[in-house]
């Protein structure tokens, strides 16, 4: 038995049959076929697979593809705009936050969600609330300035509109 679902994912439409069992990340990457999102562990423990659903960010790997119906998501894929990086992207390649990447786009949308609760974000708030993603690499040094950076860079955008 399959069921309908619809979602909007950076900014498409989507609609699909879907097995009930099968999780968000799945039907990300596999039917949607946007493979930024990646696959960690499926048990919610590393934050790889972390995306925005309804601005607020989530483990795709904790929900089934039904429970998101009608919601809206954004990807890795949906960070930057007319091909300029969104801030955060533009900070990990500044200050080396990453190494070999794979935990990269969940911590960039983790960290969207920080500074959208904290614009302008301490080393212990960026610690604290990247709690639930992990990296094998970098030591977490290099993830915070490129959060910091970013967050300069975000308000100075903002100062100027």
């Amino acid at each position: 038995m399959k069921l309908p679902v619809k979602m909007t994912i950076n900014g498409q439409t989507y609609s699909h049959e879907v097995e009930p069992r099968l999780l968000l990340v799945h039907y990300i990457r596999e039917v949607v076929g946007l493979t930024g999102t990646h696959i960690g562990c499926d048990t919610s423990q590393c934050g790889a697979c972390t995306i925005l659903m309804n601005g607020q960010a989530v483990k795709a790997c904790t929900l089934f593809t039904v429970q998101a119906d009608g919601a809206e998501f954004t990807t890795i894929e949906g960070m930057a705009k007319d091909g300029d990086l969104h801030p955060i992207q533009q900070g990990f390649w500044e200050k080396h936050g990453l190494q070999c990447g794979f935990c990269t786009p969940g911590m960039i949308l983790a960290a969207y969600q920080i500074l959208e609760r904290y614009p302008n974000p301490t080393e212990e708030q960026i610690r604290h609330q990247l709690e639930g993603n992990l990296c094998r690499c970098t030591g977490y040094h290099n993830i915070v300035k490129a959060i910091q950076w970013a967050a300069e860079h975000m308000q100075g955008a903002a100062a100027k509109k």
